[in-house]
């Protein structure tokens, strides 16, 4: 129900407020320290009315900064590939779902993620104690477990819009708070302050 909330506001965005935001997010996220510091940072192509991610990809790369990208696998695990630019991406349709831009070259594994410095998450919202509201899939519990697991510790930002931060979403025992969000009129921080990076 809270999910098909926000994707109903999502839905009413034009096309200059999806390029407004996307600049915006840009700006707001390059600022942040974690990714001034970073050397691998895991993000995602965003699909539809999410907040985009072009933007800040090209500017990352630019940056020098290994860009991995989740390819969807057939159990709604992720596995990763580098992004090489826009016209390195492959627009994938998995079964009935929407249809997803996914790195086209060579595939690093399922825990190429956890080389990464920072994790830029997708959602629809976060809440006053981090706790992030996902699509539902279930694709980023099992990244933030194999971090858990592997005793990876890279900073976790969610990418939203100003209205998705709210007091509270639900929650369930294996949902981890994130560090950060990242909206286009700036950030808010949950735990701590800028980690440094040991790598």
């Amino acid at each position: 129900m809270l999910r098909r909330e926000f994707l109903s506001v999502r839905s009413r965005l034009t096309a200059d407020d999806l390029r407004g935001t996307a600049t915006a997010l840009a700006e707001r996220a390059l600022e942040l320290p974690e990714l001034a510091r970073a050397r691998t940072v895991a993000a995602y192509v965003s699909v539809g009315s999410e907040p985009g991610t072009l933007a800040l990809l090209d500017a990352l790369r630019a940056r020098g900064v290994h860009v991995l990208l989740p390819a969807l696998l057939p159990d709604n695990d992720l596995d990763w590939g580098a992004y090489a630019g826009e016209g390195s991406l492959a627009r994938i349709r998995h079964g009935g779902k929407m249809a997803l831009f996914e790195p086209a070259g060579d595939r690093l594994g399922p825990d190429a993620v956890t080389a990464a410095d920072v994790v830029l998450l997708p959602g629809l919202a976060v809440d006053a104690r981090g706790m992030r509201l996902g699509r539902g899939g279930g694709s980023y519990d099992r990244v933030l477990a194999r971090l858990e697991r592997a005793g990876a510790h890279p900073a976790l930002v969610v990418l939203l819009y100003d209205s998705e931060v709210v007091e509270r979403v639900p929650e369930e025992a294996h949902d981890r708070p994130v560090d950060a969000v990242v909206t286009p009129s700036g950030v808010r921080r949950f735990r701590g302050e800028a980690r440094a990076v040991d790598r």
